[in-house]
């Protein structure tokens, strides 16, 4: 029998979306003058890093 697969770019576009994001989150992490400010861009950049990886892993075929 002859499967059907669809190919979507969902994982390139999450993996490129969430990358972008880790890098914004990088920046508000390196420009945060108190010290909360810089923990909370580091902890959203090292979660948009993660999403970024498993995106690319569950969707990018």
């Amino acid at each position: 029998m002859d499967e059907h697969t669809e190919s979507t770019d969902r994982g390139v576009g999450l993996t490129l979306l969430f990358g972008a994001l880790a890098v914004l989150s990088a920046g508000v992490m390196a420009v945060g003058a108190p010290a909360e400010t810089a923990a909370w861009g580091f902890a959203a950049a090292v979660a948009f890093g993660c999403l970024s990886v498993v995106a690319a892993h569950r969707y990018w075929a």
